[in-house]
C-alpha cells in the first residue's frame, strides 16, 4: 500500500454510494426503489477499478468462505484495504494487490472458482461495505446459485 500524506484518492463506486443514501423524505421501504438503486450501484462497481488484495502464498485474488458461499476481497480505495488489514490484525506486513474492473471478478473470477461465489466489497466498512452475492443479474447465469430456482418458477427444465 502507498504511503500516506498525498491526496486520498477515492474510487467513483466510493462517492456514488455516499450519493445513493436514502432521502429522509422518501418512502425507505420501496422494493422497486431499491432495486434501481442496486442496479446502478451494480453497474457503477462493474465499470469501476477495484483493488483485489492478493493471497500471499498463492498468488490469487484473497478470499475467504462463509455461509456456503466463497467471497473474493474487493476496495474502493488503498484506506479501505488499510481498514481491512488493520481489522485482521495484518497491518504490519506488506499487502499485495491488483487493479481489476468489478466486470472481471463477476464474470471471470467468480466463474472460475468451481464454487457458488460473490464479491465483498470493503467488508470493513460495517454498513459502508457492499456485498454482490452469486444470483441471477450479479454473475453469469452458469454460477448464479439461483438459476434453478428460477427455472422451476418459469417452468423451465435446466
Amino acid at each position: 500500500m502507498a504511503e500516506h500524506g498525498g491526496p486520498v484518492r477515492r474510487s467513483r463506486l466510493y462517492d456514488y454510494a455516499h450519493t445513493a443514501a436514502p432521502d429522509a423524505s422518501e418512502p425507505a421501504d420501496d422494493p422497486e426503489r431499491g432495486r434501481q438503486e442496486f442496479a446502478v450501484l451494480l453497474g457503477e462497481f462493474r465499470r469501476t477499478a477495484v483493488l483485489v488484495p492478493l493471497d500471499p502464498d498463492t498468488g490469487s485474488p484473497l478470499a475467504a468462505d462463509f455461509g456456503g458461499v466463497r467471497w473474493f476481497y474487493a476496495f474502493s480505495n488503498e484506506e479501505a484495504l488499510a481498514r481491512f488489514a488493520l481489522a485482521r490484525g495484518e497491518g504490519d506486513r506488506e499487502w499485495p494487490y491488483q487493479r481489476w474492473l468489478g466486470a472481471r471478478l463477476l464474470d471471470a473470477a467468480v466463474a472460475a472458482a468451481g464454487v457458488p461465489c460473490g464479491v465483498a466489497l470493503d467488508c470493513a466498512d460495517g454498513e459502508d461495505g457492499m456485498v454482490f452475492p452469486p444470483v441471477r443479474g450479479i454473475v453469469p447465469d452458469a454460477v448464479a446459485v439461483d438459476v434453478g430456482a428460477a427455472a422451476e418458477e418459469m417452468g423451465d427444465e435446466r
